[in-house]
């Protein structure tokens, strides 16, 4: 009988230690299992979000021609000079962009990058550019070039700077190349 009980308890003394080690075993691989996915998650949140205003790789392009405007501009006006193919902007949609910018009166250009081999990257509609842009990118379509005449009061109202000077109505040709 003796010999029996020490059976039937190193039976069971194995059997949980198997049981422990399977449990355990399966513990740290729902663990590594489910790291991954929240790192994963996290890289998609981060790149799905991370669309900071600033420049990103691109191609060279050649400059539209500058547009002027006779008058002070009342209200923002925006023109499709090539309807696009592709995506339509929503606000919060990180927009991959070139464009020129000159002052709406005289059209002498203060930016651009389209001869540059960058593109500006920017969040659309949420305040991180004027709100001329916040307004007027919103429902354009990927390929698609698009004019904005921009009052002061959607542009940089009464600031300045060494190439805008206060109170300017501005014209940007903008042409989308990409929503990510």
């Amino acid at each position: 009988m003796a010999k029996t009980s020490h059976r039937i308890f190193a039976l069971v003394g194995a059997l949980l230690f198997l049981g422990t080690s399977m449990a355990l075993t399966v513990a740290v691989v729902w663990q590594i299992h489910s790291s991954n996915r929240q790192t994963n998650s996290a890289a998609t949140k981060t790149a799905a979000t991370d669309c900071a205003l600033g420049q990103a790789a691109g191609t060279s392009e050649a400059e539209p021609a500058v547009f002027t405007v006779k008058g002070k501009v009342s209200k923002l006006v925006v023109t499709d000079l090539t309807p696009g193919t592709g995506a339509q902007t929503k606000a919060g949609d990180c927009l991959s962009v070139k464009y020129v910018g000159s002052l709406a009166q005289s059209g002498k250009k203060f930016d651009a990058d389209y001869t540059m081999t960058s593109v500006l990257r920017f969040k659309v509609g949420v305040g991180g550019v004027i709100p001329g842009w916040d307004q007027g990118l919103i429902g354009m379509k990927v390929g698609g070039t698009r004019r904005l005449v921009i009052p002061a009061a959607l542009a940089y109202r009464d600031q300045s700077s060494p190439q805008i000077p206060a109170n300017s109505d501005l014209v940007f040709t903008v042409k989308l190349l990409a929503i990510q």
